[in-house]
């Protein structure tokens, strides 16, 4: 199981920024390569800012699923609702930061 960093409040990965039951994800920055529940986390703990990571690199796990400690990639991520791996559903919301975690080819 990777390390998450940030303001985490239970084990599935939510924060103190995003807790809901459907913030279950984690996000790897580009720069750092750390996972973080949400970008607000990343960039109160480190010295950049969180950096989108590139959609070129689509076979990379990039995305952690909370629900089943599962790493994902940013095909397997994108467009989902749910987790492909466990079902367990995902924020909608999360589609309106879609463009801070990852940048179009």
């Amino acid at each position: 199981m990777p390390t998450i960093y940030g303001d985490l409040v239970d084990q599935m990965t939510r924060c103190t920024d995003y807790s809901k039951d459907t913030d279950i994800i984690a996000l790897k920055c580009f720069s750092c390569r750390k996972y973080y529940p949400c970008y607000h986390c990343h960039n109160r703990h480190e010295n950049h800012l969180f950096e989108a990571y590139p959609e070129y690199l689509e076979k990379d796990k990039v995305v952690y699923c909370g629900a089943c400690q599962t790493e994902l990639t940013i095909n397997e991520y994108k467009g989902q609702s749910v987790c492909p791996r466990c079902s367990h559903p995902f924020n909608p919301n999360c589609k309106r930061h879609y463009h801070i975690y990852f940048k179009e080819k």
